[in-house]
């Protein structure tokens, strides 16, 4: 079963934040794992002049540092009993300080409120976006419209196998990831499992042009014959996670398989409609070893459909662009 063990809960303070941190603390009390959480506030620039202020510029960022840090510690005070939580306030760029966080202390997990809609009324806004591209461990970001208990999660797969070895081996290790970790949320959660993967038929429409004079049943099959690879290629791996997870929890979860015909970018946020999907899980690189490779078309398109909370995993061995020494 997937397993935490260093949580970064990112505190807004613009955001509900309670019920985000009460699912930051669950998780972390599932997993005996530790959890900080931070909150990123903005430098104050030194030549700024505030009325009848006393206070040096180094003051007064302490002063305020210590502010934001006391209603940390309110925030959290409820969960004090049951376990430690550690608490920091970061000074700088949001996105780039959350991520050095992560490099230093080596975090696996960061759990967010997602911002609001921003530009072109996209749910996750800029920092989030920056998160989802350049951050080495998972990303969860919460949308503040989540039950408090998820009904039905939703693990998203790229069954393609037209890559080159070592990038396809990449890919099933990601996937691996993130059906390991769908299905222990699932568990503990007690929701439903969906897994879904968007196929589609190469060279069906060159198939049904006059110039291949190709017959409908031929069509058909080739379709057909591309639907079941996918299918199988769905089992096999299914067959892995049950090796990890235990025949007994995969009987108990009895995922539901998905294999539309069409475009990820279609497909899968339609989907996360039909079935009324609380999470998506999802990766969102599958090369490694390229720092600044970020996000990929299909994955930033899903994302910018879809409106429920995003679990957004990174393969191992990926290289975020971000460095302390920046």
């Amino acid at each position: 079963m997937q397993r935490f063990k260093n949580i970064l809960y990112v505190a807004a303070p613009d955001t509900n934040s309670l019920e985000a941190v009460e699912r930051a603390v669950t998780l972390a009390l599932s997993n005996q794992a530790c959890l900080t959480v931070v909150e990123v506030i903005e430098v104050i620039p030194p030549k700024i002049k505030l009325p009848n202020q006393s206070l040096s510029h180094s003051d007064l960022q302490a002063k305020i540092v210590a502010e934001h840090r006391n209603k940390l510690k309110e925030l959290v005070a409820s969960w004090n009993q049951s376990l430690e939580i550690r608490i920091e306030v970061l000074v700088g760029n949001p996105f780039l300080e959350v991520i050095r966080k992560v490099l230093r202390s080596d975090c696996d997990l960061i759990i967010k409120s997602a911002e609001s809609g921003g530009l072109f009324n996209r749910v996750f806004g800029s920092d989030d976006q920056h998160l989802l591209r350049k951050c080495p461990c998972p990303v969860w970001l919460l949308n503040s419209t989540s039950p408090k208990t998820y009904q039905r999660v939703l693990a998203a797969v790229d069954l393609d196998d037209f890559y080159m070895p070592k990038e396809l081996n990449t890919r099933h290790l990601l996937n691996l990831q993130i059906l390991e970790m769908a299905s222990s949320l699932a568990l503990s959660e007690s929701a439903e499992l969906h897994i879904a993967y968007a196929f589609t038929a190469m060279g069906e429409s060159m198939m049904q042009g006059g110039f291949m004079q190709s017959s409908d049943q031929e069509v058909a099959d080739y379709v057909e014959e591309i639907r079941q690879r996918s299918e199988n290629n769905l089992a096999g791996l299914m067959d892995e996670v049950t090796t990890k997870l235990g025949k007994d929890a995969m009987e108990y979860l009895k995922p539901k398989k998905h294999l539309p015909k069409g475009l990820p970018r279609k497909e899968i946020p339609a989907l996360v409609d039909k079935i009324d999907a609380d999470l998506v899980i999802m990766g969102t690189v599958a090369r490694t070893g390229i720092p600044g490779f970020i996000m990929g078309n299909t994955a930033e398109n899903i994302l910018n459909q879809i409106s429920c909370s995003v679990l957004a995993i990174k393969p191992s061995g990926f290289e975020t662009p971000v460095t302390l020494a920046d």
